[in-house]
């Protein structure tokens, strides 16, 4: 069962990263160079809208069968985006694996809470994180792998055989019990949900391409728009009988401190991810590969702190004091990536990047066991998957957040340390810059220092600005209620907790 739920998680998660190094021969060979972005953000948009949809299904549904369709949407999607003929088709494929991912990643943690007791899930939660960190790492690299050795259309294709033995294997192990539950599914709710989540993204995205210059009215439109969606929605669901968003889940204490503590971690991690090769490549000098490398600290970091957290808490029946820790060894981490420099030593680095992997490890799976336990088990799959989503969403505001302010110190940066003509001579376009390395260590020696001085500068204030979103994660860690762990599968309902307040 769990080798099922392990390898469907792993597609997903693996989907993320791995078309990032094939995008530039698929554009090589379809064309389409205008939707280049969007075979990634498709994808991006359709699993975040699709995860509380998903986890409200299962709760209504049933688990086994929502999971199931999820991975055949999946694998459709994968199928019709190996043999698409143009980028048009491409893009409407990926979102269709979006979709089927949103059910994927938003029901395993929920399957697992429906037959593990919290007590004993932390040592289950540590195969289903290292099943997802070694993804992030490994999508890169098996990418690029799969583009030099056969066709671009295997990166899709390889889905097919991997995601058929996670469906056969859920469907001839996976059992859970019934689901009895007599309310409607909410479509209003999923409609304005999506229509807020998508005009959110869509106009994040645009601010992320834009960099430091002033959003322009295509992208205030959506904004607003998606606020205007967000209100309705939250307005509908205040309303509704039978809501897809259980708002009273929110004056669940432990509810309301987990699922933002969760996102200030994913916040600090996306931006370590996305924001680190930068600095190791501009200013360390290092390779692309030498930069994806220095992820493994982070990953096994995740992984022993997982490991650590469910020990933990299966040998003391005790969680509150984990994601204090975890938070404060990700505060140190991100401390310590602000300070990296030029000269910055490899003890200094790995320090940086393993203590962020021990704090995601030790605080991320926990806050999702806290909510678990302490939330009714007739809401556990909604409650799952808003704490994944919240996550996420967490992760792309805040590496949004801080591309902005990275191009923003940047490009002052490069006008304070540049005279106007060498300014104009290596382009005043932040963006552009940033993606040749090699180009900017072509430059006369001292515009190239001037300009790697100016990254390095950017990137310390990027990495400040996650270390001060993260510090209030940390504060609010303590806050945490603490109510024992169950020794039993089952409902929370009557416990310290679960209704709020």
């Amino acid at each position: 069962m769990l080798a099922g739920l392990m390898t469907g998680l792993f597609l997903a998660a693996l989907d993320q990263t791995i078309v990032g190094a094939a995008l530039p021969v698929i554009v090589g060979d379809l064309g389409g160079l205008d939707h280049y972005s969007w075979v990634v953000t498709a994808y991006m948009l359709c699993q975040t809208v699709c995860v509380p949809i998903y986890g409200r299904l299962g709760d209504l549904y049933g688990r086994r069968i929502t999971f199931q369709v999820a991975v055949l949407i999946f694998l459709v999607g994968s199928l019709a985006a190996g043999l698409a003929p143009n980028m048009l088709a491409l893009v409407l494929s990926r979102g269709v694996q979006g979709v089927g991912a949103g059910g994927v990643m938003g029901l395993v943690f929920a399957i697992v809470g429906d037959i593990v007791p919290p007590r004993q899930r932390g040592r289950y939660d540590v195969f289903l994180v290292s099943v997802w960190a070694v993804a992030s790492i490994v999508g890169p690299l098996l990418g690029g792998f799969i583009v030099d050795a056969a066709s671009w259309r295997w990166v899709f294709l390889i889905n097919l055989p991997i995601g058929g033995i996670a469906f056969v294997v859920t469907w001839v192990v996976l059992r859970l019990p019934p689901v009895r539950q007599p309310a409607r599914f909410d479509h209003v709710g999923a409609v304005l949900l999506a229509v807020s989540v998508v005009l959110a993204l869509l106009a994040l995205v645009r601010v992320q391409e834009s960099g430091a210059q002033a959003p322009d009215p295509v992208t205030a439109a959506l904004a607003a728009g998606g606020l205007l969606a967000a209100a309705a929605c939250v307005r509908w669901e205040m309303r509704t009988t039978d809501p897809l968003l259980p708002l009273h889940l929110f004056r669940n204490r432990i509810f309301a401190v987990a699922v933002p503590v969760g996102g200030g971690v994913a916040c600090a991690l996306f931006s370590t991810i996305t924001f680190l090769p930068l600095f190791l490549q501009v200013v360390a000098g290092m390779s692309a590969t030498a930069s994806g490398l220095w992820l493994v600290p982070l990953t096994l970091g995740a992984i022993v702190g997982s490991g650590v957290s469910g020990q933990v808490m299966l040998r003391t029946g005790r969680y509150r004091i984990l994601p204090i820790v975890g938070t404060g060894c990700a505060v140190a981490g991100m401390f310590l990536l602000s300070r990296l420099d030029a000269g910055a030593s490899v003890i200094l680095l790995a320090a940086a990047v393993g203590g962020l992997g021990l704090g995601v490890g030790l605080a991320m799976q926990v806050t999702m066991l806290a909510l678990q336990n302490a939330v009714d088990h007739r809401h556990l799959g909604i409650a799952t998957a808003l704490a994944q989503f919240f996550r996420s969403m967490g992760g792309v505001i805040g590496v949004s957040a801080f591309g902005m302010i990275m191009s923003a110190r940047l490009l002052t940066e490069l006008s304070s340390r540049l005279a106007p003509e060498a300014l104009a001579g290596v382009g005043g376009d932040a963006a552009a810059l940033l993606n040749g390395p090699a180009a900017i260590r072509a430059l006369p020696p001292a515009t190239s220092a001037a300009v790697i001085g100016s990254v390095e500068a950017a990137l310390q204030t990027t990495f400040l600005a996650a270390f001060a979103v993260v510090s209030a994660g940390f504060v609010l860690s303590w806050f945490l209620r603490e109510i024992p762990l169950r020794e039993t599968v089952g409902s929370a309902a009557g416990r310290p907790g679960d209704a709020g307040g």
